[in-house]
C-alpha cells in the first residue's frame, strides 16, 4: 500500500473512531440535566447585539487584550447551543407583546425558516441583499449600516442586531475555512472537519476565529457611536466547540459550557452621527434553494 493510501486509511479508521466517540458525547450531554438559561428578552436592554457563535472566553481574550469602548463584562448561559434553537427560544417562545417592540436586524439566513417575522415589530433580513458570495458570508459592515439607519428611525423601544461574526467562515483576507482534497474527494471540508482530521491545529482555528471577533467588534463600536442606547448589550446565540468532548462546532441540543455560556457585556450606546449608512441597497426576495447553498456555505448541513 503506498503511503498516500496508507495515511487515507488512517485517517478513515480515526474518522470513524472519532465519530463514535462525538456520538457519544452528544448523547450524554443532551440527555443529561440542562443548564438553566438566562432570560434573553426579559433582561433589561434598548440594544441587543448578537455575535454568532461567539465564546465568552474567547470573547474575554479579544476584548481584554484590545482598546475598546466596552469592557469584558460577565457571562450568561444560552438558552441554546445553535442558532436554530436560540431563534425558537427567544423569538418563537415570546409573547406578541413582547414581540411588537422589537426590531431585528439580521446577518443570518436561518431567520426566514425558524421564526415569525410578522410577529417582530419590524425585521430586516440584511442576508437578503448584502450577502458577500465570495467570502460565503455576509460581513459586519451592512449589518451595521442597516442597523444604524433602523436607530435612527426608533420604530420600535428595542432593536437586535444579528452579525454572522465570529462565526466562519472569516471575513478577513488570506486564509480558507474550506479547502478541497483530493483524497477525500471534491466536497469541501469545514474548518470543523479540517480540525477533526487533523489538517489543522486548534491554535490555528482559534487565531482565525479571534481575527473574525476582532473584525465584527470593530463595527459593533461603530454601531455604538451611531444609535442611541440606554442599556446596551453585547452577548452571543451560542459559542464554539474546539473539541471539547470530541465536540467540534454547535451541534444542537447540546448542553456542553463551550457552547452554552456566552459573553454578557452590558454597555451604552450614543449617536455622534460619525457615519453615514447611506441608503439599503434594496431588498432581493431569495428563493429556497439559495438559502440551502448559503447555509451550506456558513458550514451547515441542510
Amino acid at each position: 500500500m503506498s503511503s498516500d493510501l496508507a495515511a487515507a486509511a488512517r485517517s478513515l479508521r480515526h474518522a470513524g473512531f472519532d465519530a463514535v466517540r462525538e456520538f457519544v458525547s452528544r448523547t450524554y450531554y443532551a440527555l443529561g440535566s440542562r443548564s438553566d438559561p438566562d432570560d434573553v428578552l426579559g433582561a433589561d436592554w434598548d440594544l441587543l447585539v448578537v455575535l454568532d457563535a461567539c465564546r465568552a472566553d474567547v470573547f474575554a481574550d479579544v476584548v481584554g487584550d484590545g482598546d475598546y469602548s466596552f469592557d469584558v463584562g460577565g457571562t450568561a448561559t444560552s438558552p441554546a447551543s445553535s442558532s436554530t434553537e436560540w431563534l425558537e427560544s427567544v423569538f418563537g417562545q415570546a409573547s406578541d407583546d413582547e414581540l411588537a417592540k422589537v426590531t431585528y436586524v439580521t446577518g443570518n439566513p436561518y431567520s426566514s425558516r425558524t421564526i415569525d417575522t410578522d410577529r417582530l415589530g419590524a425585521c430586516e433580513e440584511v442576508w437578503q441583499y448584502a450577502w458577500d458570495d465570495d467570502r460565503g458570508t455576509i460581513p459586519p459592515r451592512p449589518l451595521t449600516d442597516a442597523a444604524i439607519r433602523t436607530g435612527r428611525r426608533a420604530e420600535t423601544e428595542r432593536l437586535v442586531v444579528h452579525y454572522m461574526q465570529p462565526h466562519f467562515p472569516t471575513v478577513f483576507g488570506g486564509g480558507d475555512d474550506g479547502i478541497a482534497l483530493d483524497d477525500w474527494g471534491d466536497q469541501p471540508m469545514s474548518v470543523w472537519e479540517q480540525l477533526r482530521f487533523g489538517r489543522r491545529t486548534v491554535e490555528d482555528v482559534w487565531a482565525d476565529y479571534e481575527r473574525n471577533l476582532e473584525a465584527v467588534l470593530d463595527d459593533v463600536e461603530l454601531l455604538l457611536s451611531n444609535v442611541d442606547a440606554e442599556t446596551a448589550v453585547l452577548t452571543a446565540d451560542h459559542g464554539n466547540a474546539f473539541g471539547e468532548h470530541h465536540i467540534y462546532g454547535h451541534p444542537a441540543g447540546v448542553d456542553l459550557p463551550a457552547l452554552r455560556e456566552v459573553p454578557w457585556c452590558e454597555t451604552t450606546a450614543s449617536d455622534d452621527h460619525t457615519h453615514d449608512p447611506g441608503d439599503p441597497d434594496g431588498s432581493e426576495a431569495t428563493d429556497e434553494e439559495t438559502i440551502d447553498d448559503r447555509l451550506e456555505s456558513l458550514g451547515y448541513k441542510v
